[in-house]
């Protein structure tokens, strides 16, 4: 409560939340769920699980370089690091799940956060390819949704963003011994002598984090892991869908999918309250469905999102017996990497 990025997203989560909900009335959204077929969901969250373990696969075929855990071990790690997420400000969770697999596996925290920034870039292209592939129908979305800011120049200005992002580690992955020179200058140029060495052992690590995108066969195996990914999670959205009276073509999901995980990445309170809702609700009116009928949908959704990984995420958390507060996790991440 004390952290000012906690304040500054729930200012963002609440402005959202206003463009999301302006207009409607209680009514509108209330009779939409309380028609809705919420059997629906149960598809819905074993479809989300088994995108949740191809991450866990993703992750495992990430690290192998560095150290061979199998997927079964890392599905409770990848459970904790999304829980995490969901309740702890500024993606904690990527940090909390380093730090157990830290000690679990004996994983140099900044070779297992390499891999987890990998991961995150092949998400956003992979995201913004879903958005690309609806491109015509940004223009409705942009003009009559009233959602705020033009969804194509962000697409443009994300792609050159993570495309670019993607790039640099793939070469510095391939030419590792240039790219560590590269790093030494820069050390040297802007960093104290005290520092020089410390900093030069943690740039070692993460660049063996990024050992599995030396070829491009590895790293075609990981975008295609991601596209998978991506469309079961879209599964999801398609099961809950049928518990509402509305239908929209699958490929409207997936630009409802690549724009709301897109505007996730803004600061927000814990659980992306509004940076979710405000797009989601904002692209499905853009495709006719009825405004409260669509904010009934987003809101169950985003809570079938929410509370089974969450749940999941914290038993194996006390399982672990690991502390619950975002802070200690964070200086745990950091002494950790000091240490390495």
């Amino acid at each position: 409560m004390k952290r000012w990025q906690f304040w500054v997203g729930l200012v963002l989560s609440a402005g959202f939340l206003y463009l999301a909900l302006r207009g409607l009335g209680i009514n509108e959204i209330w009779e939409p769920l309380k028609t809705a077929h919420y059997w629906w969901l149960l598809p819905g969250v074993a479809v989300y699980f088994i995108a949740v373990w191809a991450r866990a696969w993703r992750w495992h075929y990430l690290l192998r370089p560095v150290k061979a855990v199998s997927t079964r071990k890392m599905f409770p790690i990848v459970a904790i690091g999304y829980m995490g997420n969901n309740i702890y400000p500024a993606r904690a969770g990527e940090v909390l799940r380093a730090v157990v697999l830290k000690r679990k596996q004996e994983v140099p925290i900044s070779a297992s956060l390499a891999t987890i920034i990998v991961e995150r870039i092949f998400d956003g292209v992979v995201m913004l390819g879903f958005v690309f592939l609806n491109l015509p129908r940004l223009a409705t979305l942009t003009g009559t949704s009233g959602f705020i800011g033009n969804i194509q120049t962000l697409a443009i200005w994300g792609s050159v963003a993570f495309l670019g992002a993607l790039a640099a580690f793939m070469l510095a992955a391939m030419f590792p011994t240039r790219a560590e020179k590269m790093s030494t200058k820069l050390i040297q140029i802007f960093l104290p002598e005290r520092f020089r060495e410390k900093v030069q052992e943690v740039i070692c690590k993460f660049m063996a984090g990024l050992e599995s995108l030396r070829s491009p066969y590895e790293a075609v195996m990981v975008l295609l892991t991601s596209v998978v990914i991506w469309l079961l999670e879209t599964g999801k959205y398609w099961f809950v869908m049928q518990a509402f009276d509305f239908q929209v073509s699958f490929f409207a999901l997936m630009l409802m999918n690549g724009i709301v995980n897109l505007a996730t990445t803004i600061p927000s309170a814990p659980g992306y309250v509004g940076t979710f809702d405000a797009p989601g609700i904002a692209v499905l009116s853009a495709f006719g469905v009825d405004q409260g009928v669509a904010a009934g949908y987003t809101l169950v959704l985003h809570a079938a999102l929410w509370f089974p990984i969450t749940l999941l995420g914290g038993y194996y958390m006390l399982r672990e017996g690991i502390r619950w507060q975002s802070g200690a996790i964070i200086e745990q991440g950091s002494a950790a990497v000091e240490t390495e």
